[in-house]
């Protein structure tokens, strides 16, 4: 979420952002949290003169009811005084209810407006303009027909979705035998590449609380991909990455503990399940499936040297599998509003010849 004050000193440069963003919707918000934020402050200047006048108006009617003991004609300034006191704490306590409701108003409409993209990032409206930076590996093509993923893993007997579907409906899937052993074998080489590149390894919460998905995704994301647990402030992560981040929610981190470098294993669940096209049945675009997640808390000067750190890992670790990959620039209209700057890493399918994404890089946590 951006800084009210970023906001209150600069909002060409928030609509500007909106506009690049092709967000031309919530340019009435900027005035919105503008004009409450103007509102907010009025009332907080108006209660801290009410709170600093309190002690001054009680000394003053102890004053003037010692003196009408002596002087009656004092009596009628000192109920004056009394009077003036409860009708400041009556009007403080309507400020003070004001600032609740102002502040709640004010962080509904922020959780809305996009963070600031950085300059290097391409303008465009949707994934159809991320531009290709670079390729690593030949893509190629063998001389022989390849099955289709969920076939090749039958012939192992290494797949039973049918079962899943009786048990949980479409979306899940079985792993048997070695697939599954193969499976695992993946996850852990993953966790092993990344440990070796000094990244300490984390198993996290599977679940986390709304005020940690405020914090790591938009509302429209939330809606579109997040599981809520009925009757509990929980949510079932979409992947771990949403509790990693919230590990640092209200944490002031100490500069010489700086950079946290943390690799993250998480089942992973999500609501969104395709149904577009024969590449995505099988075992794409599922409601569970699991990851391993690379996560840097740094200062924000390091931000971007840790982002090129971590997309070349991500190359790294499919060309050690020798799955030549290309890198995608994420154009500002694909970039999540919570996102400075993004890259896709995608693996080419020889069975499908075209590259597809198998991972994704916002800019580390400053």
């Amino acid at each position: 979420m951006l800084d009210i004050k970023l906001i209150r000193d600069n909002p060409d440069l928030v609509r500007e952002n909106l506009k690049k963003k092709f967000q031309d919707h919530k340019l009435p918000l900027v005035d919105q949290v503008l004009e409450l934020d103007a509102k907010n402050r009025a009332a907080m200047t108006e209660a801290n003169s009410l709170r600093a006048s309190r002690n001054t108006l009680s000394k003053q009617v102890g004053i003037l009811m010692g003196q009408a003991k002596k002087d009656p004609s004092k009596l009628a300034e000192a109920e004056a005084a009394k009077a003036q006191v409860v009708a400041n704490a009556q009007r403080l306590a309507e400020l003070e209810e004001q600032e609740a409701q102002l502040a709640q108003e004010i962080r509904k409409i922020m959780l809305q407006i996009p963070n600031i993209i950085d300059p290097s990032v391409p303008i465009g409206p949707d994934d159809s303009a991320n531009v290709e930076v670079e390729r690593f590996g030949e893509p190629a093509t063998p001389d022989f027909p390849i099955p289709y993923h969920t076939e090749i893993m039958e012939s192992f007997d290494g797949i039973d979705m049918d079962a899943a579907g009786r048990v949980s409906g479409n979306g899940f899937y079985y792993l048997m035998g070695d697939i599954a052993r193969l499976h695992e074998a993946v996850l852990a080489y993953a966790r092993d590449f990344m440990i070796n590149k000094g990244f300490t390894f984390c198993v996290p919460p599977f679940m986390i609380h709304g005020n940690v998905v405020e914090g790591v995704m938009s509302q429209t994301e939330m809606d579109a991909m997040m599981y809520k647990i009925e009757g509990e402030d929980l949510y079932l992560i979409g992947t771990s990455e949403h509790s990693m981040i919230g590990k640092f929610i209200d944490q002031i981190i100490p500069e010489d503990k700086l950079p946290q470098t943390l690799t993250s294993y998480s089942p992973c669940f999500r609501k969104e399940k395709g149904a577009h096209g024969i590449e995505e049945r099988g075992v794409y675009r599922i409601h569970q499936f699991e990851k391993q997640e690379m996560v840097v808390v740094c200062k924000p000067e390091d931000s971007m040297d840790w982002y090129e750190k971590m997309w070349r890992y991500s190359v790294e670790l499919f060309r050690s599998l020798n799955i030549p990959v290309r890198q995608l620039e994420c154009c500002s209209g694909d970039l999540a509003d919570l996102k400075v700057k993004s890259c896709d890493i995608e693996a080419w399918s020889p069975r499908q010849q075209k590259y597809f994404e198998v991972c994704g890089m916002p800019r580390p946590a400053a």
